[in-house]
C-alpha cells in the first residue's frame, strides 16, 4: 500500500510538470503572436513614413517652383525698370534736340544764354547721375531681399530637418 502511495504521488507530480510545460508552451505561442503583431504594426509605420517622405518632397519641389517664379518676376521687373531709363533718356535726346533747334531758329545767343544753357546741362548731367545711383540702389535691395528670402528657405529647411530628427528619436525612445 506504502509503495503504491508513492507511486501515485509521482504519477500526480509526472502531471503537474505535464501541465506546467503545456502552459509555458501557450506562453510561447502567445509570445510569437505578439512578435507577429508589432511586425506588422512596424510595417505599417514604414509605409506612412514613406508616403511621406513623397509628400515632403512634393512639397519641396512646390516651394523650388515658386522660388522660380519669384525669381522670374524680379527680371520682369529689372526689364521694367531698365525700359523706363531708356524711355527717359530718349525723352532727354528729344528735348535737347528741340532746344538745338530752337537755337537755330533764334540765330545764335549770347553769352550769358549760352552759361544757362552749360548750367542746364550739367543739371541734367547732376539727375541723370542721381537717377543711376537710385537704380542702383534698388538693384542692391532686391538682390538683399533675395538673399533674406534664400536665408529663410535655408532656415525652415533646416527646422524641418531637425524636426525630423526629434520625431525620429522619440520614436526610438
Amino acid at each position: 500500500p506504502l509503495e503504491r502511495e508513492r507511486e501515485g504521488g509521482r504519477e500526480r507530480e509526472r502531471e503537474r510538470e505535464r501541465e506546467r510545460e503545456r502552459e509555458r508552451e501557450r506562453e510561447r505561442g502567445r509570445e510569437r503572436e505578439r512578435e507577429r503583431e508589432r511586425e506588422r504594426e512596424r510595417e505599417i509605420e514604414r509605409e506612412r513614413e514613406k508616403h511621406k517622405k513623397g509628400e515632403r518632397e512634393r512639397e519641396k519641389e512646390r516651394e523650388r517652383e515658386r522660388e522660380r517664379e519669384r525669381e522670374r518676376e524680379r527680371e520682369r521687373e529689372r526689364e521694367r525698370e531698365r525700359e523706363r531709363g531708356r524711355k527717359k533718356q530718349r525723352e532727354r535726346e528729344r528735348e535737347r534736340k528741340r532746344e538745338r533747334e530752337s537755337e537755330r531758329e533764334r540765330g545764335g545767343k549770347g553769352e550769358r544764354e549760352r552759361e544757362r544753357e552749360r548750367e542746364r546741362e550739367r543739371e541734367r548731367d547732376r539727375e541723370r547721375e542721381r537717377e543711376i545711383k537710385e537704380e542702383r540702389e534698388r538693384e542692391r535691395e532686391r538682390e538683399r531681399e533675395s538673399e533674406r528670402e534664400r536665408e529663410r528657405e535655408r532656415k525652415k529647411k533646416r527646422e524641418s530637418v531637425c524636426e525630423r530628427e526629434r520625431v525620429r528619436k522619440r520614436g526610438k525612445g
